[in-house]
């Protein structure tokens, strides 16, 4: 059995030590001028503590005349190193009024030392407690964590960061400031937060910062300033999701640097549109995972259930749908949100009426379903007046379930809309939206019965109560 009887006490003891003038054998000279000091230590406690020390101890042990060892560390501040000398003697760190710039000194002077435990320790404190103070002094944060490996959690909050919210970061400080592996680790990652065509760009930036002799303009280059180009981005090139884009971006933006693609990428990538069918997508990256709340501003359904009503009005069943469903030349934008706006029918007409192609989605109460339609015609407040169309469609989906989604086409197509000042969306008498009383009160009659859709969305055909609903406008861009 063992039993830790007077840690606390042997701590305070080193304490002691540290601070008694008697019995010291080495001298450290600290900092640079004007701001130097004399700090008098021990060598066997600092040889077992710091692996640094130890090495450059053994080339100053004490001479047979009595001189003690003397080293410099003009690196480390006097300051920073006198809270390292009390965590190396007694294990005891504080940051008593100390600023976050000098806890992130302490960190930097920790890795030069080797005190790995402390190394991870500040780490850990700084991305918890000072995250936003990182975040604002980004540039040296990230300038810092680059030079040593032992910095790795470090690191990675820099490229989590940069990740996350790339359109903040990048305009703090000089994106063409990365290095290579800083640029490789952030590009490679499926949730960066970013369009496609963006991430070719600062690629592309990136490239030409490190090859200041080229031109800005690819037209004026020559076979050999491609060739040094695609040598410089040769680690990044086949990060880039180029069967992503849309084919404007790649004739506008990929087309005048086709010569750093290999010739058989770039024939796939004209090919996958103009003949997809005899493009493989086995060796395709797929899009990168962007959140939802980046392109839609939902709080009822995620961007994949927006996907499969997109490609559903699109009638798009391309083998690049999958690549390419997370290049969206549409804007949506939320008409209505019903715990925001409210949910009688004046206010639906109010925010609605006059909008074209319009979705709308309802979160049933006390359930995991989400129904709604697709309206191509704009919403009226006229009396018992139905809309003509053959493009509206209904759909219910149970827990955001993709593969069991219900889409139901409108097969009575006098009957796809109804019109009515008391009503809100409402699809044939398939899903019915209405206040029995007035316009100015919260919806109280709200079912789904197949009747003008070809599929029954729900199996219950009684009255329910819903959580919410909201209603998005698709725009082409």
């Amino acid at each position: 059995m063992s039993i830790e009887l007077f840690s606390k006490l042997l701590s305070q003891n080193y304490i002691e030590l540290l601070e008694d003038n008697e019995y010291y054998d080495i001298t450290i000279e600290v900092g640079e001028d004007p701001n130097v000091k004399i700090f008098r230590a021990h060598m066997n406690i600092l040889c077992y503590r710091s692996p640094y020390l130890r090495r450059t101890l053994a080339s100053n042990k004490k001479n047979d005349n009595g001189v003690l060892s003397h080293i410099k560390l003009p690196n480390i501040s006097p300051e920073i190193f006198q809270i390292i000398l009390r965590y190396i003697y007694g294990g005891i760190l504080s940051f008593n009024g100390q600023e976050t710039s000098d806890i992130l000194g302490t960190l930097v002077a920790a890795d030069e030392l080797h005190l790995q435990e402390l190394v991870n320790h500040l780490q850990n404190y700084l991305i918890k407690n000072n995250s936003e103070w990182l975040e604002q002094h980004f540039e040296l944060v990230h300038r810092t964590s680059f030079q040593s490996k032992s910095l790795s959690e470090l690191q990675q909050f820099c490229i989590n960061l940069m990740a996350e919210s790339p359109e903040k970061i990048f305009k703090s400080f000089d994106f063409t400031s990365l290095s290579e592996k800083s640029l490789v680790t952030l590009i490679k990652r499926d949730d960066l937060q970013m369009k496609e065509i963006e991430v070719w760009e600062y690629v592309l930036k990136w490239g030409l910062a490190q090859n200041s002799t080229l031109n800005q303009n690819p037209d004026t280059w020559s076979d050999d300033d491609f060739k040094t180009m695609k040598n410089t981005l040769q680690h990044c090139l086949p990060l880039i999701r180029f069967f992503c884009l849309s084919s404007k971006e790649i004739m506008q933006k990929v087309r005048p640097y086709q010569k750093l693609l290999s010739k058989q990428l770039y024939e796939d990538l004209i090919c996958s549109y103009m003949d997809p069918d005899i493009v493989s997508t086995d060796s395709i990256l797929l899009p990168r995972k962007i959140k939802n709340n980046k392109i839609i501003d939902s709080k009822i359904v995620d961007f994949d259930i927006f996907l499969t009503i997109l490609r559903w009005i699109d009638n798009n069943d391309s083998k690049f749908a999958h690549v390419r469903e997370y290049y969206l030349p549409r804007e949506f934008n939320l008409l209505l949100r019903g715990s925001k706006d409210g949910f009688t029918p004046r206010k639906f007409h109010e925010l609605c009426n006059g909008k074209y192609n319009t979705i709308t989605f309802i979160k049933i109460k006390g359930t995991d379903e989400i129904i709604g339609g697709y309206n191509p015609l704009k919403w009226e407040s006229s009396a018992d007046t139905w809309g003509i169309t053959n493009g509206s469609f209904i759909f219910s989906f149970i827990n955001k379930n993709i593969k069991d989604a219900i889409i139901s086409n409108v097969i009575n197509l006098n009957h796809a809309i109804y019109f009515n000042t008391n009503c809100g969306p409402y699809f044939g008498d398939d899903i019915v939206f209405y206040n029995s009383k007035d316009q100015f009160t919260d919806y109280d009659k709200i079912r789904c019965k197949k009747c003008c859709y070809e599929k029954k969305i729900r199996d219950s055909e009684d009255y329910f109560s819903i959580e919410d609903y909201e209603v998005f406008q698709i725009i082409k861009r």
